[in-house]
């Protein structure tokens, strides 16, 4: 994925209705109905098999419902947001030897709500940039329990400032389990598959 596409927002990706059948901001609804890509659902939930993953485990939970991003929410949908921490708890258990991560950007690029469940280990041929990599160790990564605890308080979801967001995706590399500061994404990469044998 560009740097466009990841950091754009649901705001700024307005499509026609002639475009909408192909504009990418839309893959995930097509994702959905993958029987190839779909690893679970309930009534309400669909969890799906990222097609770019980042790391060894890389899965996308998401409504059936039309929510297009977790500015959407309101407290009415805290019933769904505790389905996908059950959903993630269990999908844990599943990986017992694996640390999973579940959140969301602060500024998703794809037009339907979704949840990011990722292994700690970020061992992916699809992590390629530097951007990847700050979307899913910075705090542009909204952790679900904070997002959660945020819906019930508020009853919304604060939406990121610009140049917050900006700042998080140039943050230096560093690596999301120990001290080591790369000097690029290949040396990141290979530096990563020494923690290997400790998190899986």
């Amino acid at each position: 994925m560009s740097k466009r596409a990841l950091i754009l927002s649901e705001e700024d990706a307005h499509v026609s209705p002639k475009q909408s059948k192909k504009h990418w901001s839309l893959g995930l609804l097509e994702s959905m109905k993958d029987p190839d890509l779909i690893y679970k659902k309930t009534e309400r939930v669909v969890i799906i098999r990222d097609k770019y993953p980042k790391a060894k485990i890389h899965y996308l939970m998401l409504p059936k419902d039309n929510i297009t991003s977790i500015y959407k929410l309101g407290k009415e949908h805290l019933p769904l947001l505790e389905e996908f921490g059950e959903l993630f708890q269990s999908i844990q258990a599943e990986y017992k030897r694996h640390i999973l991560n579940a959140g969301f950007h602060a500024a998703p690029s794809m037009l339907r709500l979704h949840m990011h469940i990722i292994s700690k280990d970020m061992v992916s041929p699809c992590l390629k940039t530097k951007v990847h990599w700050n979307s899913f160790t910075t705090s542009f990564f909204k952790p679900y329990n904070d997002v959660l605890e945020e819906l019930k308080e508020n009853g919304f979801i604060k939406k990121i400032q610009n140049d917050v967001h900006k700042s998080l995706m140039a943050t230096p590399l560093k690596c999301n389990q120990c001290n080591y500061i790369p000097k690029n994404m290949p040396q990141l990469k290979d530096h990563l598959l020494s923690h290997t044998s400790t998190i899986i």
